[in-house]
C-alpha cells in the first residue's frame, strides 16, 4: 500500500470519534428547527390579511427552516441522528412527510450516491445527470437537446424540484422491496391527509399561498446545494479502476463556506467533504471535524460568490480533469478538428 492510500485511510480513521450522535443535541435540533418552522408557517398564514409581500418574507424564512428539516431527514437516512435505528426511521418518516420525501426510497438512492459519487462508470442513481465531453459529442441530437434543457438553470432549479420532489417521489422505484413500497404509500397518504386537513381548516387558497412559495424556495435551495457540492472547478471524477473512496469524498465534494446564518439553516451540509468521508457523523458535529482535523481544511473551498461560476459548468472534460461550459466546448471542438486536419495522411 502506497503512502497516499495509507494517509487516506488514516484520514477516515481520524473521523471515527465523531461518529456518535448525542441524544440531547438531536432533541435540541428538533425543537429549534421544527417548532420555529410551524410558528413561521402560522405567521405566514396570519399575514395574508395584512400583505402578501409580508407573507412572502415569512415564506423565505420558512423555506430556510424546511431546508434544515430536510437535513434532519437526511441524517436519519444515514442512521446518524439517533443511536437507535427505529428512532431514525420514525423521525425520518415524519420529516420526510414534511419535506415530501419517502424515507426508505430516498435512503436507498442516497446510499448508492455515496458509494458511487465521482465514479464515471457508476453514474445514474441519486446524482445529477452529467455527461463527459466525449459522451456529449458522440450523443444523438435528441439526447443533446434533452441534456441542454436539463442543465438549463431555470429547468434544474425551477422545474426540477417540482418534478423531483412533488411528482417523482410519489412513485416507487423499480425493484423496490415491500417495506420500501409500504413506506412510500404511508408517506403519500400522510402528505395528502395533511394537505386536505389544512385546506379544510384555512381554505385551499390560503394553504397554497403559504405552502407553494415555501416549497419552491426550499426546493430550489436544496437542488442548488446538492448541485454545487459536486459541480465545482476543482472537482474529482475518475473511472472505476482509478476511483478512490476517500479522494472522491475530500476532492469530489466541496467545502461550501457559507455565512453563519446560512450554515445553520442548511445544517452544516456545506462541510460536504466531511459528510462524504464519514456519513455517520451527525450534521451538528461536522464543523468540529473540520476544525479539529487539519488535512480536512485543505480541500476545495467555495463561497457564495465563487459558487455562482458553477452555473456555467455543463460537461466534464476527462482529458483536463475539469468542468467546462457549452461556450468552451466550441473551442474544444475547433481545436480537435485542427489537430485532425494537421495529422499526416498516413495517420488518417
Amino acid at each position: 500500500m502506497n503512502k497516499t492510500k495509507k494517509a487516506n485511510l488514516n484520514l477516515k480513521k481520524l473521523t471515527s470519534p465523531y461518529e456518535r450522535s448525542d441524544t440531547k443535541g438531536s432533541v435540541r435540533q428538533i425543537i429549534n428547527t421544527i417548532v420555529p418552522f410551524l410558528i413561521v408557517w402560522i405567521l405566514a398564514y396570519e399575514s395574508l390579511s395584512v400583505s402578501y409581500l409580508l407573507t412572502l418574507a415569512f415564506a423565505v424564512v420558512g423555506a430556510g427552516f424546511l431546508t434544515r428539516i430536510f437535513i434532519i431527514f437526511h441524517d436519519c437516512c444515514h442512521h446518524s441522528f439517533f443511536k437507535n435505528r427505529r428512532a431514525n426511521k420514525i423521525l425520518g418518516t415524519i420529516t420526510g412527510i414534511l419535506t415530501l420525501f419517502p424515507y426508505n426510497q430516498w435512503q436507498h438512492s442516497h446510499s448508492v450516491h455515496h458509494a458511487t459519487s465521482s465514479n464515471l462508470d457508476k453514474r445514474g442513481t441519486g446524482d445529477i445527470w452529467m455527461l463527459t465531453v466525449d459522451e456529449y459529442l458522440s450523443a444523438p441530437i435528441w439526447k443533446k437537446l434533452c441534456y441542454r434543457a436539463y442543465r438549463n438553470p431555470f429547468v434544474m432549479f425551477g422545474l426540477g424540484p417540482i418534478y423531483e420532489f412533488l411528482l417523482k417521489n410519489r412513485f416507487n422505484r423499480k425493484g423496490a422491496k415491500r417495506k420500501e413500497r409500504i413506506n412510500t404509500y404511508i408517506t403519500n397518504l400522510c402528505i395528502a391527509a395533511l394537505a386536505v386537513l389544512l385546506c379544510l381548516a384555512i381554505g385551499w387558497q390560503s394553504f397554497l399561498l403559504v405552502q407553494v412559495p415555501i416549497f419552491l424556495i426550499s426546493g430550489s435551495a436544496g437542488v442548488w446545494l446538492f448541485y454545487v457540492q459536486h459541480t465545482f472547478e476543482d472537482s474529482y471524477f475518475e473511472g472505476d479502476e482509478e476511483w478512490e473512496y476517500v479522494k472522491a469524498a475530500v476532492e469530489g465534494s466541496s467545502f461550501y463556506k457559507l455565512p453563519k446564518i446560512l450554515q445553520w439553516l442548511t445544517g452544516n451540509i456545506g462541510f460536504h467533504h466531511i459528510h462524504h468521508l464519514s456519513p455517520r457523523v451527525p450534521n451538528y458535529r461536522l464543523e468540529a471535524v473540520h476544525n479539529d482535523i487539519k488535512p480536512l481544511q485543505n480541500v476545495p473551498t467555495i463561497t457564495l460568490a465563487t459558487s455562482l461560476r458553477s452555473i456555467s459548468f455543463r460537461l466534464w472534460d476527462e482529458n483536463n480533469k475539469r468542468f467546462i461550459g457549452f461556450k468552451e466546448l466550441k473551442g474544444y471542438v475547433k481545436l480537435k478538428n485542427k489537430k485532425i486536419q494537421a495529422r499526416p495522411e498516413t495517420e488518417l
